[in-house]
């Protein structure tokens, strides 16, 4: 659909241009992480666990390295020493190094089936992978503990015998499974209980899912006799990749170079460092090239994906539907090492709604699972997924029209947060009525066993720093360069901000994603950030270009530049007609000059603006096999503006499906052993084109009045309402509520015979 109407008209944002990266991509002309070849490369490949948890008591490596065509083999013992060292990742925060570098290589222990614990390069992949057949590691076998509840016990095996839980800020002086509990809290939650009409409390559970993105992680690297290393990398941030590495090899930052390759998605999971380390350490042992890449199998198993969790959610409302106090329990599983982003969850629970009354404890714990790592909006849709279906259950009981509650409870501008701060400029109240105004909301579901289900999301986005040098070409056409790994079209998106800021067309940018020595700090592709931050610096280098070339034609004619309008690709004497000059006249004749034209610029933007989106989804249940059917499916989301809207809309439906996925099929399946059974795309359920129908989108567009365009980053929150939505279709089809996700045909089968 169309965008809604705003009053700024644009003559390049809004436009839906070729994107730049096309033509390679579909020529397969686009060198991804696998396809790096170099001189005298050798391949890499990776010994892992084949327990859950387990200590490493032995590790013997010399018949692997007897074997001809091995050329080095790395353990943690060729890692330095992490003891007591913190690794900076910069906005990302800090961690304990030890536990990047553990991750990376086992020591001590094993946390996870799949965690690795040493690497071997040889001239070819098969010999390697035959090498590591011979590497002899003896394990004394630890009991798994592989769900969250269960790791919280005060009686459960300890994965870290040393880890102290930080409760509320402060260490506490006992061991625990549980590495963090923080609270939000607001108002006077037992007053606002008092007050309620009706009071509703359940337990919602999601299982651990991963990002599932096509390609899989690979890394080249080169360590020369001078100590410096080159890295190339199918990563999400080169920037971040190389703070994590140089941290946990102990290398100086300045001897270290990270080139992103093109990127086959990531969606978060492709933050983290893996074989990034492993393969300069071969490298430098080997003293020839070494590439690691993953099969599918290493990836399911040695990667992080999503916090599986349990949330426990009360809420009390009036009988005129108005929320007056919600109380929740978030316990969110980290994997083997802290870091479930649990407090993503908690701040975007309640988010759609002014509650003043609430309290929300959040827990990050460790399992036996692979380290999880961020998921498209981490946290929100686990959390949201409870509120949303509770909601539908007190619309349910008030026998009220579902968006009609939401109205009456969204938040708005000057609303408090969980978290105490007041939300800016939203179009949270916006979406909803763009939703209750659709076709599909007022449109008739018939026939039996179908329902129809709604639910909103919210994501808080990020700003976070980002970089681009941009220079005029003798032609007039302009080159830039970025450092955000562009895994959804950014490139165009930020091309176009150039572009409308500069005045010229799109297409007369030619925008790339360079290595870390070439641009400026960046952070992260990640958080919904890339269009709005990165774009906000090449807004401001396309005003410094404007600038300079406006000084430059000022010069040309000894004016003053408040004379010269720069307007539709030609400069012109506001005093004196028969001065004008064409840009790429007046580019080719500065080049002549040798005037240089360029700017350099970094950006912090603090206001970011969340974004809220609302789903409609139709279902139909299968009362035999238990399986659902999506009939129809729309996304409505406020964009704040759509700089492509063919991207904003593909973001869209991107996130919908993966949400789908989530609310349906997709989770890891473990044994008592903690062993994954269905690790591989064959047994990984994940949706496809032929499981789905085309996913309607309505693009909202409440500018965000911290970017000069509007921009509110689009990636994220489509991912937020699935879970609810198709639970709430579901309930509506069957009258059946599931309360765990994935509802998968047997649990759907299993809940109908339960209700009979």
């Amino acid at each position: 659909m169309s965008p809604t109407e705003t009053k700024q008209e644009y003559q390049v944002i809004g436009k839906r241009p070729v994107r730049h990266d096309g033509v390679d991509k579909v020529t397969g002309r686009a060198v991804y992480g696998a396809d790096v070849q170099l001189p005298g490369m050798l391949y890499g490949k990776v010994l892992r666990s084949p327990h859950a948890h387990a200590r490493i008591k032995s590790i013997r490596t010399d018949k692997a390295m007897s074997l001809e065509g091995v050329k080095a083999v790395v353990t943690a013992a060729d890692l330095p020493d992490p003891e007591g060292r913190t690794a900076n990742l910069g906005e990302l925060g800090d961690v304990p190094l030890r536990n990047l570098t553990r991750n990376v290589l086992a020591s001590g222990k094993v946390l996870y089936q799949g965690h690795a614990i040493a690497a071997v390069a040889a001239t070819n992949p098969h010999l390697a992978e035959e090498a590591l057949d011979l590497i002899e590691v003896e394990y004394e076998v630890l009991p798994p503990v592989m769900d969250v509840l269960e790791a919280m016990k005060k009686d459960a095996p300890l994965l870290h015998e040393d880890l102290c839980t930080m409760e509320l800020g402060k260490k506490s002086d006992h061991h625990s499974n549980i590495a963090s509990h923080q609270t939000f809290r607001r108002g006077d939650v037992k007053a606002g209980f008092a007050s309620a009409d009706h009071i509703l409390e359940h337990e919602y559970r999601s299982a651990t899912v991963h990002q599932g993105y096509i390609e899989p992680h690979a890394a080249t690297a080169v360590w020369s006799a001078d100590g410096q290393v080159t890295l190339w990398c199918t990563t999400q941030g080169a920037f971040s990749m190389r703070a994590m590495v140089h941290q946990i090899l102990g290398i100086p930052v300045s001897k270290l170079k990270v080139i992103p390759t093109e990127i086959g998605g990531g969606f978060g999971g492709k933050i983290p460092s893996y074989g990034e380390p492993v393969a300069a350490l071969l490298a430098r042992k080997s003293r020839r090239p070494v590439k690691v890449v993953m099969d599918r199998t290493e990836v399911f198993m040695g990667t992080g994906p999503t916090s599986a969790s349990y949330v426990k959610l009360k809420m009390g409302v009036t009988r005129d539907g108005r929320i007056v106090a919600a109380e929740a329990m978030l316990a969110f599983e980290g994997g083997a090492y802290p870091g479930a982003i649990v407090g993503a969850g908690g701040l975007c629970l309640l988010a759609p709604y002014n509650i003043e009354n609430l309290v929300i404890d959040m827990y990050d714990v460790v399992v036996n699972k692979p380290k999880t790592a961020a998921y498209r909006a981490p946290g929100a849709p686990n959390a949201e997924h409870a509120t949303e279906a509770l909601i539908d259950e007190f619309c349910e009981l008030l026998k009220m029209d579902p968006l009609e509650f939401r109205l009456k409870n969204a938040s708005k501008e000057g609303d408090v947060q969980a978290n105490d701060v007041r939300f800016p400029r939203i179009g949270c109240i916006e979406t909803i009525e763009a939703a209750r105004a659709s076709d599909h909301y007022r449109s008739k579901l018939n026939g039996p066993n179908r329902g129809r289900g709604v639910a909103a999301g919210y994501w808080m986005n990020a700003g976070l720093t980002s970089s681009v040098m941009a220079r005029l070409n003798a032609d007039g056409t302009v080159t830039l360069n970025e450092g955000s790994t562009d895994i959804g079209g950014s490139r165009t998106s930020i091309a176009m901000q150039l572009a409308e800021s500069f005045g010229i067309r799109a297409e007369d940018v030619s925008p790339s994603v360079v290595d870390t020595d070439s641009v400026g700090y960046t952070e992260v592709t990640g958080g919904s950030r890339v269009t709005f931050a990165t774009g906000y610096a090449a807004y401001e280098a396309g005003q410094a270009l404007r600038r300079q070339v406006v000084e430059q034609a000022a010069k040309l004619w000894k004016v003053e530049p408040e004379r010269v309008l720069f307007e539709g690709g030609v400069l012109r004497d506001l005093d004196d007609a028969a001065k004008k000059i064409g840009l790429p006249e007046l580019a080719e004749t500065l080049a002549h000059r040798g005037v240089d034209i360029g700017a350099r610029i970094t950006v912090t933007p603090q206001k970011v603006g969340g974004v809220f989106g609302v789903h409609i989804a139709d279902v139909e249940v299968d009362p035999g096999t238990g399986k659902v059917t999506i009939l129809r499916y729309t996304v409505v989301q406020d964009v704040g503006k759509a700089i492509h809207p063919s991207y904003v809309e593909g973001q869209m439906q991107g996130g919908a499906v993966q949400g789908i996925g989530w609310a349906l099929n997709e989770e890891y399946v473990y044994n008592q052993e903690g062993k994954m059974l269905n690790a591989s795309f064959l047994d990984y359920r994940m949706p496809t084109s032929l499981d789905l129908p085309m996913i309607e989108t309505i693009i909202v567009e409440v500018p965000n009045p911290g970017h000069p365009y509007g921009v509110r980053g689009v990636g994220e929150v489509p991912i937020v309402p699935p879970l609810a939505t198709v639970a709430n279709a579901i309930a509506h089809a069957v009258s059946v509520r599931l309360y765990e996700v994935p509802m998968s045909p047997p649990r759907v089968v299993k809940a109908m015979l339960a209700k009979k």
